[in-house]
């Protein structure tokens, strides 16, 4: 029996700025408006779709809850335009959950259940914090070794392939500080321009005498992790995070960080037409 399967095909792609939580200038912008934000962005890249043609929207959510809860891949599909008969679903594999909703997006398609679809992430780590808002987890985790890193996830899981690969403190700071550098150069060189749709954030500032609320505008262009003025000096001096003993540091691992991203996927029938 042969299997009937089509290729599917990226045409849009767009991300937001990423934001630096808890502090950076996406911290009171909702994860829900943010992936509004990009699937507009994403769907006018491709003016010839018509949003009534998108089949499903899939969308990737390490911790769904609060701000980000229920089914935001479909509360997001109805805020950004998108017409009631377009359904959505809101997937978690924590921080794999974007990778994995273009991974469905695109099986959906290759195997013929869908022609257009369109896939995302979003994820506000300045209100919903890492383990979620209430922490209950299942007292027997605990009760093997191999289950407990579920627990305390990839600062955990770092330590351990540093040592076990016999990575140096020394090794991943350099690392970090040419990460950064890189950043900063590509950001200096325009290279990220095209996939970044600017976000306007409005600020609300509180006029104490008139008791009234001031509003203003800014426009964030650029993500807000790198760093230019780091040295490998500063990141020597951190302290590690997840084990006394470790090498594991603020700033030789992932900050968190806020910002959505989305992608539109067609299959091959969908692009030629």
């Amino acid at each position: 029996m042969s299997r009937q399967t089509q290729e599917a095909y990226i045409v849009a792609a767009t991300r937001a700025p990423v934001g630096k939580a808890p502090r950076g200038m996406l911290r009171h912008v909702r994860p829900d408006d943010m992936l509004v934000h990009v699937i507009k962005g994403a769907l006018a890249q491709v003016p010839a779709i018509e949003p009534a043609r998108v089949e499903d929207v899939v969308v990737g959510c390490a911790f769904p809850e609060a701000e980000q809860g229920l089914n935001m891949a479909r509360i997001a599909a109805l805020l950004a335009g998108l017409p009631d008969s377009v359904p959505g679903i809101t997937i978690n594999r924590y921080c794999s959950s974007g990778l994995n909703a273009v991974q469905i997006a695109a099986d959906r398609i290759r195997v013929g259940e869908a022609d257009v679809v369109l896939a995302g992430g979003s994820e506000s780590m300045s209100m919903v914090p890492m383990m979620g808002n209430k922490v209950a987890l299942n007292p027997e985790i605990f009760a093997r070794d191999e289950s407990y890193a579920i627990a305390y996830g990839m600062g955990i899981t770092a330590e351990k392939v540093a040592r076990q690969w016999k990575v140096s403190r020394e090794d991943q700071d350099a690392f970090a500080l040419e990460s950064h550098r890189r950043a900063v150069a590509a950001t200096a060189s325009g290279a990220f321009d095209a996939e970044i749709t600017p976000i306007e954030v409005t600020d609300r500032t509180p006029d104490l005498e008139s008791g009234e609320v001031r509003y203003s505008k800014r426009m964030l262009r650029h993500d807000e992790g790198p760093r230019a003025d780091t040295s490998l000096e500063a990141l020597s001096r951190l302290k590690t995070v997840f084990d006394a003993k470790g090498s594991v540091t603020a700033g030789n691992s992932s900050q968190t960080s806020d910002g959505a991203g989305a992608v539109v996927l067609v299959s091959e029938s969908a692009l030629k037409r």
